[in-house]
Protein backbone atom coordinates (compact mmCIF):
# COMPACT_ATOMS: atom_id res chain seq x y z
CA UNK A 1 0.00 0.00 0.00
CA UNK A 2 1.39 3.42 -1.23
CA UNK A 3 2.54 5.87 2.25
CA UNK A 4 0.50 8.91 2.05
CA UNK A 5 3.38 11.12 1.49
CA UNK A 6 3.99 8.83 -1.62
CA UNK A 7 0.47 8.78 -2.80
CA UNK A 8 -0.10 10.54 -5.83
CA UNK A 9 -1.88 13.72 -6.53
CA UNK A 10 -4.18 14.75 -9.51
CA UNK A 11 -3.30 18.08 -11.13
CA UNK A 12 -5.10 19.96 -13.45
CA UNK A 13 -2.71 22.23 -14.81
CA UNK A 14 1.24 23.05 -14.89
CA UNK A 15 1.82 26.08 -16.54
CA UNK A 16 4.28 29.00 -16.37
CA UNK A 17 4.35 32.59 -17.50
CA UNK A 18 6.42 35.61 -17.41
CA UNK A 19 5.21 39.17 -15.24
CA UNK A 20 6.40 42.62 -15.14
CA UNK A 21 8.74 44.46 -17.08
CA UNK A 22 9.01 46.07 -20.26
CA UNK A 23 11.01 46.80 -23.28
CA UNK A 24 14.27 48.63 -22.85
CA UNK A 25 15.83 51.00 -25.99
CA UNK A 26 19.69 50.18 -25.71
CA UNK A 27 21.84 52.68 -28.39
CA UNK A 28 25.39 53.54 -28.87
CA UNK A 29 26.26 49.93 -29.21
CA UNK A 30 28.70 48.68 -31.31
CA UNK A 31 28.19 46.04 -33.90
CA UNK A 32 29.17 42.16 -33.44
CA UNK A 33 29.91 39.90 -35.91
CA UNK A 34 28.49 36.22 -34.32
CA UNK A 35 28.71 32.45 -35.60
CA UNK A 36 25.94 31.06 -34.06
CA UNK A 37 26.74 27.46 -33.97
CA UNK A 38 30.35 26.04 -35.02
CA UNK A 39 30.99 25.75 -38.59
CA UNK A 40 28.37 28.40 -39.16
CA UNK A 41 28.17 31.06 -41.07
CA UNK A 42 28.87 34.60 -39.90
CA UNK A 43 26.47 36.61 -39.38
CA UNK A 44 25.84 40.62 -38.55
CA UNK A 45 24.30 41.24 -34.97
CA UNK A 46 23.31 44.80 -34.08
CA UNK A 47 22.72 44.93 -30.46
CA UNK A 48 20.61 48.68 -30.59
CA UNK A 49 16.95 48.43 -30.55
CA UNK A 50 14.33 46.60 -27.96
CA UNK A 51 14.50 44.35 -25.00
CA UNK A 52 12.68 42.80 -22.82
CA UNK A 53 14.05 44.01 -19.22
CA UNK A 54 12.49 43.54 -15.26
CA UNK A 55 10.44 40.33 -16.14
CA UNK A 56 9.79 37.46 -13.46
CA UNK A 57 9.21 34.15 -14.37
CA UNK A 58 6.76 32.13 -12.52
CA UNK A 59 5.98 28.59 -12.58
CA UNK A 60 2.46 27.31 -11.08
CA UNK A 61 0.77 23.67 -10.31
CA UNK A 62 -2.97 23.75 -10.14
CA UNK A 63 -4.80 21.05 -8.35
CA UNK A 64 -7.87 18.91 -9.50
CA UNK A 65 -9.13 19.44 -6.68
CA UNK A 66 -7.44 21.75 -4.60
CA UNK A 67 -8.10 22.36 -0.27
CA UNK A 68 -6.44 25.06 -0.49
CA UNK A 69 -8.91 28.25 -0.11
CA UNK A 70 -5.95 30.23 -2.49
CA UNK A 71 -2.83 29.50 -3.86
CA UNK A 72 0.59 29.81 -2.14
CA UNK A 73 3.11 31.78 -3.42
CA UNK A 74 6.99 31.00 -2.78
CA UNK A 75 9.64 33.49 -3.44
CA UNK A 76 13.02 32.66 -2.98
CA UNK A 77 16.17 34.54 -1.49
CA UNK A 78 18.54 36.43 -2.65
CA UNK A 79 21.00 35.14 -4.33
CA UNK A 80 18.30 32.24 -5.01
CA UNK A 81 15.60 31.31 -7.76
CA UNK A 82 12.06 28.44 -7.59
CA UNK A 83 14.32 25.96 -7.29
CA UNK A 84 14.83 26.93 -3.74
CA UNK A 85 11.43 25.44 -3.60
CA UNK A 86 12.04 22.27 -5.36
CA UNK A 87 14.09 19.10 -4.81
CA UNK A 88 16.32 19.39 -2.18
CA UNK A 89 20.01 19.18 -2.93
CA UNK A 90 20.19 15.29 -1.57
CA UNK A 91 17.18 14.30 -3.69
CA UNK A 92 14.10 14.66 -0.69
CA UNK A 93 11.09 16.47 -2.05
CA UNK A 94 10.74 20.05 -1.73
CA UNK A 95 8.47 22.29 -0.38
CA UNK A 96 6.64 22.40 -3.40
CA UNK A 97 5.69 18.63 -3.39
CA UNK A 98 5.32 18.92 0.33
CA UNK A 99 2.05 21.67 -0.22
CA UNK A 100 0.89 20.34 -3.63
CA UNK A 101 0.80 16.80 -1.38
CA UNK A 102 -1.41 19.02 1.28
CA UNK A 103 -4.02 20.12 -1.40
CA UNK A 104 -2.42 23.65 -2.02
CA UNK A 105 -1.40 24.97 -5.60
CA UNK A 106 1.66 26.06 -5.94
CA UNK A 107 3.23 29.25 -7.84
CA UNK A 108 7.53 29.51 -7.77
CA UNK A 109 8.60 32.21 -9.50
CA UNK A 110 12.47 33.30 -10.43
CA UNK A 111 12.75 37.03 -9.88
CA UNK A 112 14.17 39.85 -11.96
CA UNK A 113 17.63 38.18 -13.07
CA UNK A 114 17.03 34.99 -11.64
CA UNK A 115 16.86 31.51 -13.34
CA UNK A 116 14.33 31.72 -15.82
CA UNK A 117 13.49 35.41 -15.87
CA UNK A 118 16.99 36.04 -18.14
CA UNK A 119 19.35 38.63 -17.65
CA UNK A 120 19.84 42.08 -18.94
CA UNK A 121 23.27 43.31 -20.63
CA UNK A 122 25.22 45.23 -18.07
CA UNK A 123 25.80 48.09 -17.54
CA UNK A 124 22.86 49.15 -19.97
CA UNK A 125 20.02 48.58 -17.97
CA UNK A 126 21.17 48.34 -14.01
CA UNK A 127 23.68 50.82 -12.81
CA UNK A 128 25.80 48.21 -10.57
CA UNK A 129 27.29 44.89 -11.55
CA UNK A 130 26.27 41.41 -10.45
CA UNK A 131 27.39 39.64 -7.84
CA UNK A 132 28.47 36.04 -6.83
CA UNK A 133 27.62 34.38 -3.46
CA UNK A 134 31.21 32.23 -2.80
CA UNK A 135 30.70 29.11 -0.67
CA UNK A 136 32.44 30.74 2.16
CA UNK A 137 29.95 33.36 2.42
CA UNK A 138 26.94 30.70 1.95
CA UNK A 139 28.53 28.35 4.50
CA UNK A 140 29.85 31.05 7.18
CA UNK A 141 27.74 34.15 7.05
CA UNK A 142 24.35 33.64 5.44
CA UNK A 143 23.32 30.33 5.35
CA UNK A 144 24.94 29.69 8.74
CA UNK A 145 26.34 25.86 8.22
CA UNK A 146 29.24 26.55 10.10
CA UNK A 147 31.03 29.35 12.24
CA UNK A 148 33.56 31.68 11.08
CA UNK A 149 36.82 30.20 9.45
CA UNK A 150 35.61 26.64 9.54
CA UNK A 151 34.77 26.75 5.32
CA UNK A 152 37.64 24.95 3.44
CA UNK A 153 37.56 23.92 -0.16
CA UNK A 154 38.21 20.27 0.87
CA UNK A 155 34.70 18.72 2.40
CA UNK A 156 36.62 16.81 4.84
CA UNK A 157 38.35 19.84 6.20
CA UNK A 158 34.81 21.18 6.84
CA UNK A 159 33.49 22.12 10.09
CA UNK A 160 29.80 22.63 10.38
CA UNK A 161 27.79 23.60 13.75
CA UNK A 162 27.37 20.53 16.20
CA UNK A 163 23.80 19.24 15.29
CA UNK A 164 23.56 21.28 11.79
CA UNK A 165 20.21 20.18 10.23
CA UNK A 166 21.68 20.87 6.75
CA UNK A 167 23.05 17.71 4.99
CA UNK A 168 26.75 19.54 5.00
CA UNK A 169 27.78 16.36 2.40
CA UNK A 170 25.38 18.33 -0.51
CA UNK A 171 27.00 21.55 -0.13
CA UNK A 172 28.61 21.74 -3.52
CA UNK A 173 25.45 20.67 -5.19
CA UNK A 174 23.44 23.25 -3.17
CA UNK A 175 26.31 25.98 -4.39
CA UNK A 176 25.26 25.12 -8.30
CA UNK A 177 21.62 26.91 -7.27
CA UNK A 178 22.97 30.16 -6.24
CA UNK A 179 22.20 32.79 -8.63
CA UNK A 180 24.13 36.41 -9.17
CA UNK A 181 22.56 39.26 -7.44
CA UNK A 182 22.15 42.85 -7.77
CA UNK A 183 22.22 45.78 -5.50
CA UNK A 184 20.20 47.95 -7.73
CA UNK A 185 17.34 46.32 -9.31
CA UNK A 186 14.97 46.50 -6.08
CA UNK A 187 12.77 48.50 -7.38
CA UNK A 188 12.05 46.55 -10.75
CA UNK A 189 11.53 43.33 -8.52
CA UNK A 190 8.97 44.71 -5.91
CA UNK A 191 7.06 46.24 -9.21
CA UNK A 192 7.11 42.75 -10.99
CA UNK A 193 6.27 41.17 -7.28
CA UNK A 194 3.37 43.33 -6.97
CA UNK A 195 2.10 42.56 -10.86
CA UNK A 196 2.29 38.87 -9.76
CA UNK A 197 -0.27 39.63 -6.73
CA UNK A 198 -2.49 41.52 -9.11
CA UNK A 199 -3.07 38.87 -12.09
CA UNK A 200 -2.99 35.55 -9.59
CA UNK A 201 -5.16 37.54 -6.95
CA UNK A 202 -5.98 36.22 -3.49
CA UNK A 203 -2.82 34.27 -2.24
CA UNK A 204 -0.83 33.07 0.60
CA UNK A 205 3.08 34.44 0.76
CA UNK A 206 5.69 31.95 1.91
CA UNK A 207 9.21 33.78 1.47
CA UNK A 208 12.29 33.15 2.10
CA UNK A 209 14.80 35.30 3.16
CA UNK A 210 15.50 38.56 0.65
CA UNK A 211 12.04 37.57 -0.20
CA UNK A 212 10.42 38.60 2.52
CA UNK A 213 11.51 41.91 2.39
CA UNK A 214 9.39 41.83 -0.78
CA UNK A 215 6.59 39.89 0.87
CA UNK A 216 6.08 42.59 3.32
CA UNK A 217 5.89 45.53 1.23
CA UNK A 218 3.69 43.49 -1.38
CA UNK A 219 1.16 43.28 1.50
CA UNK A 220 1.21 47.05 2.29
CA UNK A 221 0.87 47.25 -1.03
CA UNK A 222 -2.32 45.00 -1.39
CA UNK A 223 -3.33 44.13 1.91
CA UNK A 224 -6.74 43.16 0.06
CA UNK A 225 -5.06 40.58 -1.63
CA UNK A 226 -2.81 39.04 0.39
CA UNK A 227 -4.94 36.12 3.06
CA UNK A 228 -1.21 35.36 5.22
CA UNK A 229 2.18 36.11 4.91
CA UNK A 230 4.75 32.99 6.18
CA UNK A 231 8.54 34.12 6.63
CA UNK A 232 11.60 31.84 6.44
CA UNK A 233 14.82 33.81 8.28
CA UNK A 234 13.76 37.09 6.83
CA UNK A 235 16.25 39.34 5.88
CA UNK A 236 14.43 42.60 5.84
CA UNK A 237 11.11 44.30 7.24
CA UNK A 238 9.75 47.86 6.69
CA UNK A 239 10.43 50.32 9.62
CA UNK A 240 7.30 50.73 11.59
CA UNK A 241 8.17 54.81 11.78
CA UNK A 242 7.41 54.55 7.96
CA UNK A 243 4.96 52.22 7.34
CA UNK A 244 1.73 51.41 8.84
CA UNK A 245 1.66 48.18 9.80
CA UNK A 246 -2.42 48.74 10.54
CA UNK A 247 -2.92 48.34 6.83
CA UNK A 248 -2.16 45.10 7.40
CA UNK A 249 -4.83 43.91 10.42
CA UNK A 250 -6.50 41.68 8.50
CA UNK A 251 -3.37 39.40 7.56
CA UNK A 252 -2.03 37.06 9.25
CA UNK A 253 2.39 36.72 9.93
CA UNK A 254 3.89 34.03 10.89
CA UNK A 255 7.93 34.59 11.27
CA UNK A 256 9.85 31.56 11.32
CA UNK A 257 13.52 31.21 12.63
CA UNK A 258 16.15 28.84 12.68
CA UNK A 259 19.22 28.22 14.47
CA UNK A 260 22.79 29.48 15.23
CA UNK A 261 21.50 33.77 14.82
CA UNK A 262 23.48 34.29 17.84
CA UNK A 263 26.72 33.01 16.24
CA UNK A 264 26.71 35.01 13.06
CA UNK A 265 27.37 38.90 13.17
CA UNK A 266 25.03 39.18 9.75
CA UNK A 267 21.91 37.89 11.63
CA UNK A 268 22.90 39.64 15.17
CA UNK A 269 22.22 42.51 12.70
CA UNK A 270 19.52 41.39 10.84
CA UNK A 271 16.80 40.08 13.00
CA UNK A 272 16.19 43.16 15.11
CA UNK A 273 14.76 45.09 12.64
CA UNK A 274 12.07 42.52 11.27
CA UNK A 275 11.53 41.77 15.04
CA UNK A 276 10.79 45.72 15.24
CA UNK A 277 8.31 45.09 12.44
CA UNK A 278 6.95 41.78 13.46
CA UNK A 279 6.20 44.12 17.47
CA UNK A 280 4.74 46.96 15.12
CA UNK A 281 2.13 44.50 13.61
CA UNK A 282 1.42 43.43 17.58
CA UNK A 283 0.65 46.67 18.29
CA UNK A 284 -1.33 47.43 15.50
CA UNK A 285 -3.60 44.02 16.18
CA UNK A 286 -2.63 42.17 13.74
CA UNK A 287 -2.46 37.97 14.24
CA UNK A 288 1.19 37.44 14.42
CA UNK A 289 2.92 34.79 15.63
CA UNK A 290 7.10 34.38 15.93
CA UNK A 291 8.09 31.31 16.02
CA UNK A 292 11.53 30.20 17.27
CA UNK A 293 12.73 27.14 16.24
CA UNK A 294 15.14 26.03 19.26
CA UNK A 295 12.64 28.08 21.90
CA UNK A 296 9.79 25.30 20.66
CA UNK A 297 12.63 22.23 21.09
CA UNK A 298 13.83 22.34 17.03
CA UNK A 299 17.46 22.64 17.32
CA UNK A 300 20.09 22.35 14.32
CA UNK A 301 18.29 24.20 11.51
CA UNK A 302 20.02 26.64 9.00
CA UNK A 303 19.27 29.59 7.01
CA UNK A 304 18.14 27.01 4.47
CA UNK A 305 15.31 25.88 6.52
CA UNK A 306 13.49 24.16 3.24
CA UNK A 307 16.20 22.14 2.60
CA UNK A 308 17.23 20.84 6.15
CA UNK A 309 17.02 17.31 7.35
CA UNK A 310 13.85 18.20 9.01
CA UNK A 311 12.27 20.87 6.03
CA UNK A 312 9.11 18.56 6.50
CA UNK A 313 8.27 19.15 9.88
CA UNK A 314 8.82 22.83 9.60
CA UNK A 315 6.47 22.59 6.36
CA UNK A 316 3.87 20.56 8.74
CA UNK A 317 4.39 23.71 11.17
CA UNK A 318 3.25 26.19 8.65
CA UNK A 319 0.69 24.14 7.05
CA UNK A 320 -0.74 23.50 10.67
CA UNK A 321 -0.87 27.72 10.98
CA UNK A 322 -2.51 27.88 7.27
CA UNK A 323 -5.04 25.50 8.55
CA UNK A 324 -5.75 27.06 11.95
CA UNK A 325 -6.45 30.07 9.58
CA UNK A 326 -8.82 28.66 7.99
CA UNK A 327 -7.03 28.49 4.26
CA UNK A 328 -6.36 25.12 3.95
CA UNK A 329 -9.82 22.92 4.52
CA UNK A 330 -10.22 19.53 5.66
CA UNK A 331 -10.59 16.59 3.57
CA UNK A 332 -9.23 13.77 1.73
CA UNK A 333 -6.35 14.52 -0.86
CA UNK A 334 -7.41 15.80 -4.23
Amino acid sequence: MTAPDDAPISVREIGSFHVGGGLVTLSGLAPRELVSVPGGPVHHADPNGEIAAGQMYVQFVALAQPRGRVPVLMWHGGGGSGVNWETTPDGREGWQMRFLRAGVDVYLCDSVERGRATWAPYPYVYTSEPFFRTAREAWEVTFRFGPAGSWDPDPARRVAHPGQRFPVDTVDQFMKQTMPRWATNDQAAQAAYQALIARVGPCVLVAHSQGGHFALDTALAAPDQIRAVVLLDASGAPDPSLADAALLRDVPHLFVWGDFLDRHPFWVGTVPPVRRWYEALRDAGVDADWLDLPARGIHGNSHALMMDDNSWEIAELVLDWLRAHELIASGPAG
